[in-house]
């Protein structure tokens, strides 16, 4: 531990070195016998990897720590007791990971690979101590039983690598890729490795002379940079020969050269540089500067035919892109480089982003990544605040729900949201990464509605406790009077002959009718049940010998327009005929039949677009409607109103006194505005056109138009 102390020393000052120097003197108190020296070394060789990457004393002291929380070995109690709260969460969370095997990952509890990935959107540490381990691990993989090793080479291989990939971190994923394909693949690894060192000599030479006359030549050109090889990584070789169906020898970057500037610029004058020496390969270019990789890394890379006519790759960075290009996130969150909390809250807000977009590139379909796609956020959903903050919600909340989980004094006080700086509807479905920013009022307004589970305002049962609370809290005149116009406004979908609103409280066991309005306006019976309730009690009391008794079932959404007779075609009547969705025909309008194949004639408008741009003209019949047409024809409309309590049941009760008939309604809420969909039934175009004029002219009604069924 001696080293690793020396080092902090000359990191960290000594106020805030007392951390590290616990978790130290904590890991000196356990090492003792083999194993416990064993993992002494272990942490401390993770320590110093973190201080590398100059991590805080936290962090660094979390590492030392972590193989002792790592397989069957815990930490005692006496030890964590010692520990600040920062290097126990690290810790927690570095348990929490190492027990999930992902060999196994199928049978894993999707909350655990939550827990995961919400660890590394709120603290990329704990990932770079679990990468570090791994990394410790794979160089002692041989230590570890055959069958052993290659189940931990293939995790790593398939799990760790590409995880360091995408946060970016190129030391560990080099070294990590390398040693799993020693492991997996010995005979290839042997052949490649064999064919780096069988000229060994001659290719260090000539990246010698390579790196000589490109800094001679930056010098002349008044170029500072660091000019020096680049180490060979097998694996990324191996990859690159599969994809590309290439031999060794058609593989560009096996010698390579690596130029680091100052300045972004001078990238571009090197590179001018370059191939005003040599001769570029054409398509061997990336300008990874101006189009950064999704894990960030950036460089400008180019193959060349360098002195000697042999190829060489030369990659271009500014010392930063290059400090980068090692640490990848961990960059971000360097000690004594932290920035202010709205730079760290963008850091944690990109980094979620790049693991989602790699959980959607990534297709191999037997790679673990497959089992993220169905499994990483099956029943829950991880987005932020304004402030950068991560809320986590079950699968399906809508902004009201977050609303509601941040404060319930924001959900009381709630009039509209924005997701992504945009005005979305409050039943607004939230996905991973969405940022949430919630519209308030002065005072709480909360709606009766939004208790309403088929509403789909809230979907978490504590959200609609809460506005349940505030209800009650209320008079319970208004939740009454509240209650009776929703179960006016439920049973008026319903055709009730011999039930009446007592039986409906009596058979739901309320004592008075007013029970049962107070009980739906503070939301505790929905009025969907009562209506229920009601039908099965006018099926239980309709006498058997009427036989035109419909008991009024809920309505339910026509899959297809329905049938309808009284059509007369070339003067033959009673001909049978499908509405066409498109144009909603009615009786009145002027109409033409399509012949169908196996369906009968399709009525549309002879104004109707199909009609027009129909390529089967000889399919057209001319069709009147007979006088016998049916009286009830089921269309759809489409109502856009002010967000107003009194506007729906001022809609339905209009529509019953103009002789139409709710069949279904639907209705969404945004920005305080109201947007109603209406299945009605109606006689004919003229009856229609009476009830959409009338809509029209109704207070708080903005527009009543038909739409497509």
């Amino acid at each position: 531990m001696a080293e690793l102390t020396e080092l902090a020393r000359r990191a960290y000052p000594d106020v805030e070195r007392v951390v590290l120097d616990r978790c130290l003197a904590e890991a000196e108190r356990l090492a003792t016998g083999v194993d416990g020296q064993r993992l002494a070394m272990h942490g401390q060789v993770a320590g110093r990897m973190l201080l590398e990457m100059r991590l805080d004393p936290a962090a660094v002291g979390a590492a030392v720590l972590a193989p002792w929380v790592t397989g069957s070995s815990s930490l005692p109690a006496s030890v964590s007791e010692s520990l600040s709260e920062e290097v126990r969460r690290l810790l927690d969370g570095v348990a929490r990971l190492d027990r999930i095997r992902w060999h196994r990952l199928e049978g894993e509890a999707a909350e655990t690979l939550r827990r995961m990935f919400l660890a590394m959107a709120k603290d990329v540490r704990v990932i770079l101590i679990v990468l570090a381990l791994r990394v410790l691990l794979m160089r002692h993989v041989n230590e570890l039983p055959a069958a052993t090793r290659v189940e931990v080479a293939s995790e790593v291989l398939e799990v760790f690598a590409p995880l360091a990939n995408r946060l970016g971190i190129w030391q560990f994923k080099s070294e990590l890729e390398d040693t799993a394909f020693l492991v997996l693949d010995p005979e290839h690894y042997a052949t490649l490795s064999g064919l780096l060192n069988q000229r060994a000599r001659e290719r260090q030479q000539y990246i010698e002379r390579v790196v000589l006359e490109l800094r001679q030549k930056l010098e002349s050109e008044g170029l500072k940079a660091l000019v020096a090889g680049r180490p060979k990584h097998i694996y990324s070789i191996w990859k690159k020969m599969q994809k590309k169906h290439v031999s060794f020898e058609q593989i560009y970057d096996v010698s390579a050269v690596r130029v680091i500037t100052e300045r972004t610029q001078d990238c571009y004058g090197i590179l001018g540089v370059v191939h005003s020496m040599w001769h570029p390969i054409k398509g061997e270019f990336d300008d990874y500067v101006a189009m950064p990789k999704s894990n960030g890394y950036q460089s400008l890379h180019t193959a060349v035919i360098g002195p000697l006519g042999l190829p060489v790759e030369v990659q271009i960075r500014t010392f930063e892109m290059h400090r980068f290009a090692e640490y990848g996130v961990a960059a971000h969150w360097a000690y004594k480089e932290r920035r202010d909390s709205a730079g760290l809250a963008q850091d944690k807000f990109m980094l979620l982003r790049r693991l989602l977009d790699w959980e959607q590139e990534l297709k191999d379909p037997k790679q673990f990544v497959e089992s993220l796609k169905t499994d990483l956020f099956e029943d829950q959903v991880y987005v932020f605040t304004p402030k950068g903050d991560i809320v986590d919600l079950p699968k399906g909340a809508t902004p009201l729900d977050f609303a509601y989980r941040i404060h319930t004094l924001v959900g009381h006080r709630t009039r509209g949201a924005r997701v992504n700086d945009q005005i979305v509807p409050l039943d607004y479905e939230l996905k991973t990464g969405d940022r949430v920013e919630m519209l308030t009022h002065s005072r709480p307004e909360p709606s009766r509605d939004w208790m309403n589970v088929n509403s789909g305002y809230l979907r978490t049962p504590s959200a609609r406790s809460k506005v349940r609370h505030w209800f009650r809290e209320q008079d319970r005149d208004q939740a009454i009077a509240a209650g009776r116009e929703l179960l006016k406004r439920e049973l008026a979908k319903v055709e009730l002959r011999h039930t009446k609103h007592e039986d409906i409280a009596s058979a739901l066991e309320f004592t008075t009718l007013d029970d049962l309005f107070a009980a739906i306006g503070y939301g505790d019976k929905s009025p969907q049940v009562a209506a229920s309730t009601a039908i099965e009690l006018e099926r239980a009391h309709a006498p058997e010998s009427d036989p035109s008794f419909d008991p009024g079932l809920l309505p339910q959404a026509e899959k297809r327009p329905r049938s309808t007779s009284g059509l007369s075609l070339h003067g033959v009547p009673d001909v049978m005929g499908n509405r066409a969705r498109c144009c909603n025909p009615l009786p009145g309008d002027d109409v033409v039949g399509f012949v169908t194949r196996g369906r009968g004639i399709v009525i549309h408008r002879r104004d109707c677009d199909n009609v027009h741009d129909s390529p089967e003209r000889e399919r057209w019949v001319e069709i009147d409607w007979g006088p016998d047409a049916k009286d009830s024809h089921t269309v759809s409309l489409e109502i856009e109103a002010q967000d107003d309590a009194k506007v729906l049941p001022a809609v339905v009760k209009l529509v019953g006194s103009l002789g139409a008939k709710v069949v279904r309604s639907d209705s969404q809420r945004a920005a305080g505005d109201l947007r109603v969909r209406l299945s009605i039934t109606t006689r004919n175009s003229t009856h229609l056109g009476s009830v959409l004029q009338r809509l029209g002219a109704l207070s708080g009604v903005y527009s009543a138009r038909l739409v497509e069924g």
